[in-house]
């Protein structure tokens, strides 16, 4: 099963917020997923990281 990777815009879209806002978290936020540089000038969050992030947060809140 090959790895499903999103872009900042389509995180952003995910969660309601700007782009901006997406990197914000990614350099302040400890367990918020770390961006995969593809190649030099594209970075995508892989799917499954952002996922487990979300599970973690559910988890957290309950």
């Amino acid at each position: 099963m090959s790895a499903i990777f999103l872009s900042d815009v389509q995180v952003a879209e995910r969660y309601g917020v700007h782009r901006v806002t997406i990197w914000r978290w990614s350099k302040t936020d400890p367990t918020f997923p770390k961006p995969i540089m593809l190649s030099p000038g594209c970075s995508r969050f892989r799917l499954s990281d952002i996922e487990n992030w979300e599970a973690s947060k559910a988890e957290g809140a309950a």
